[in-house]
């Protein structure tokens, strides 16, 4: 009796007695070229992945200059997320500052690249996440890099794309409805550089800048000369600001065509956390509200 006594006391202590803790699930240490597509990817991986944007909000990816803490980002990163075609010509530097020889992920693989009329093959747009459609192509590509490296938690990878992409093809949808309503005539827009190409294709509206593909290109006087012409022809009225990029240009331009301020687009980086652009779809939504309410002549 005694010794069934022991081993029922043992037994109830056995069952007071925590069990051995399940590991910790793994976070996947995520770094992004840019603000934009930090936010896609931390769409994408939800809970499961710790996302760090290399250029910050209201940066510029063309003119970014990588200091030692981006280094050890990229040498601390599981899995590191760019743009690609040409966008961040500073990565090599950063890499070897870093002593990063990993692969990034292009997520831009797969997308039909545009390249403006008059360039040469070799400038193509690097802006193509001013298309919806080619931001469904990233969400896809991101996802599967995630599962590639985590496939523990591929359903919940599969999941978040999934329901992101819904809120994207909405977005697009929303964005064709607006700019529906604005006559062929009228869809005209003054910019600061040339970062809207993916968007006028999509959408069907034409984007003149005095500034190239890139804010480090300088606009010629001819270059700038024959833009005036052209807007005093098509008789565009309004003109933007981008939030990563010089406005001293573009107020040249708009001070020998008198069109007047519009607001300030967001191009190439989100705004910080309260701004008007926190998230990709909150910035494609501003650009579009900006735009129409240009172009139906309401300012």
């Amino acid at each position: 009796m005694r010794r069934l006594s022991c081993l029922l006391g043992l037994c109830g202590v056995l069952s007071i007695m925590p069990a051995r803790a399940a590991p910790l699930p793994h976070t996947v240490q995520a770094v992004a070229s840019f603000t934009v597509l930090a936010d896609v990817v931390a769409h994408v991986g939800g809970t499961h992945v710790h996302v760090t944007s290399l250029v910050p909000p209201d940066g510029d990816p063309h003119e970014f200059e990588p200091s030692p803490d981006d280094a050890r980002q990229l040498r601390q990163a599981d899995i590191v997320f760019m743009s690609g075609e040409g966008l961040e010509s500073w990565f090599s530097r950063l890499a070897h500052a870093a002593g990063y020889h990993g692969t990034p992920v292009i997520v831009s693989n797969g997308i039909s690249i545009y390249t403006p009329p008059g360039l040469q093959q070799a400038e193509t747009d690097p802006h193509v996440w001013n298309s919806v459609p080619n931001v469904i192509i990233w969400t896809n590509n991101i996802r599967d890099a995630l599962i590639a490296i985590d496939p523990a938690d591929a359903d919940s990878f599969r999941a978040s794309a999934a329901a992101y992409v819904t809120q994207l093809r909405a977005l697009d949808r929303d964005i064709r409805d607006r700019i529906a309503t604005i006559p062929a005539d009228r869809r005209r827009i003054l910019t600061s550089h040339d970062a809207f190409g993916y968007f006028g294709r999509t959408y069907g509206l034409t984007f003149m800048a005095p500034q190239g593909l890139s804010t480090e290109t300088e606009a010629s006087a001819g270059d700038i000369a024959a833009l005036i012409r052209q807007i005093r022809q098509t008789g565009v009225t309004t003109y933007f600001m981008e939030n990563a990029a010089d406005p001293r240009m573009v107020q040249q331009v708009a001070r020998a065509t008198g069109t007047r301020p519009g607001g300030e687009l967001y191009a190439e980086a989100l705004s910080p956390p309260g701004g008007p652009a926190p998230d990709y779809i909150a910035m494609m939504r501003h650009n579009t509200d900006l735009m129409v309410t240009a172009m139906q002549g309401t300012r």
